[in-house]
């Protein structure tokens, strides 16, 4: 990110110096006059911006709070142990890695990233013992983060919030335009990591631990009060829920937008209620996770500030328009507008400068929170992850330098999601 950052100033910069250079006087600003004036604007306007998400991360975090207190992550988890114990055939059932990554995966369901990321790791480390080749990338281990990095996402809490203090008539419109994003590039991911596993062989030598073999000593050896195992429902539950889930992408086709409106109050009273049912003190643990919201909310400021004044930067230099213009016309025909082919990229990238994007494409008086483009760099935005960004950081945390076919696969889920995202939009607000 500091690359990126510091290489959109000094090219925003240089092109600035090179009109100011040939400026001859005429009247109003200069080049140089109004890349300095876009400069301030755009940081005050980050200020804004990021103070309006307060109430809505807030409100969103606290009500996440009363459905975790109540169990609902371990509900999740529950629900789709059966299914991981399918796609990793290699992972014992009860071994503490199965139980990372199933509250990973859960964690990302709901939106939350702060949780995610702790059992993503600690996952990885446990997979990492089931390795036999140290240092490279173990078939589990790719086949994780490309779920991780194409998760399905039932609540995108910080583009709602975005979209919120943006002013969009209906912030939780993308609730369904991402949840048949992320499905499809859920399953995309899973495809890709087993067929190119094929071209990406393990070397040759040791080979993993088979969980069904009594000699290969696979029980886990787990330190008193260990949280990480989860034992599942009946697989027939967990095939339910999928089904369910699948079964609401027709329905987000045909009635995306007469759904939409009963989200956000759905959510609310649903897990307000859920909680309460649990037990759950539901006014003590919403107040808990509201300020967890006002922190992160705040938190994100200087990020704001630092990307959208070098995108401010950028466009009024000129260089936007040059780089986008030519690309946005080539694409523009099959619904992809050049600003979507910036945040596709800047995406897979880096979370915090996509995100920045976002909020810079939203507070545009020429695109808006609630146009076509609007809900497709936020669905965009929900649908996909930061995939450099958590390759290095999952594989760093054990020290795994061969990846195989782990990016490729996760790129292609990237690809797939963004796809999905601009047939989802197409139909549901192609004609806005």
């Amino acid at each position: 990110m500091n690359g990126i950052f510091l290489g959109i100033v000094l090219v925003a910069f240089a092109a600035a110096a090179v009109r100011q250079v040939g400026w001859s006087g005429a009247a109003g600003a200069s080049p140089m006059e109004t890349l300095g004036r876009a400069m301030v604007e755009a940081a005050s306007g980050s200020v804004t911006l990021a103070l309006g998400m307060v109430g809505v991360m807030a409100l969103f975090l606290g009500v996440m709070k009363v459905a975790e207190k109540g169990g609902l992550l371990v509900v999740i988890a529950r629900t789709v142990q059966p299914l991981m114990v399918k796609l990793f055939p290699g992972v014992p059932g009860e071994h503490p890695a199965m139980g990372a990554m199933v509250l990973n995966i859960s964690a990302n369901v709901l939106g939350l990233g702060n949780a995610a990321t702790p059992f993503g790791i600690r996952a990885m480390q446990e997979l990492d013992k089931l390795n036999p080749h140290k240092g490279t990338a173990s078939d589990a281990m790719a086949m994780f983060l490309v779920i991780n990095t194409a998760s399905v996402t039932l609540l995108p809490t910080g583009v709602i919030a975005l979209r919120a203090a943006a002013g969009s008539q209906d912030p939780a419109g993308v609730v369904s335009t991402t949840l048949f994003a992320t499905i499809v590039s859920t399953a995309v991911a899973v495809a890709a990591a087993l067929l190119l596993r094929r071209f990406w062989p393990l070397p040759p030598g040791a080979h993993a631990p088979n969980p069904n073999d009594p000699a290969a000593n696979l029980a886990p050896v787990r330190a008193e009060g260990d949280t990480d195992v989860v034992r599942g429902y009946s697989p027939w539950v967990g095939w339910m829920a999928l089904g369910l889930v699948v079964a609401i992408v027709p329905l987000t086709i045909l009635h995306g937008q007469a759904i939409g409106p009963w989200i956000m109050p759905t959510l609310m009273a649903g897990m307000l209620l859920f909680g309460w049912l649990r037990g759950v003190p539901v006014y003590e643990a919403f107040v808990e996770g509201a300020k967890d919201g006002f922190e992160i909310a705040i938190r994100i400021l200087p990020y704001l500030v630092a990307i959208l004044v070098a995108i401010a930067m950028l466009r009024e230099s000129g260089v936007l328009g040059a780089v986008i213009g030519p690309l946005g016309r080539l694409t523009e025909p099959f619904g992809i507008p050049g600003e979507a082919l910036t945040m596709g990229v800047l995406r897979s990238l880096s979370g915090s400068g996509a995100f920045a994007y976002l909020a810079s494409a939203l507070q545009d008086p020429a695109i808006g929170p609630d146009s076509y483009t609007g809900y497709l760099l936020s669905t965009i935005q929900g649908s996909t992850e930061t995939t450099f960004y958590v390759l290095a950081v999952y594989f760093g945390a054990v020290q795994v330098k061969k990846v195989r076919h782990a990016l490729a696969a996760g790129l292609i889920a990237d690809v797939a999601s963004i796809a999905s995202a601009v047939a989802i939009c197409w139909i549901l607000f192609g004609e806005r």
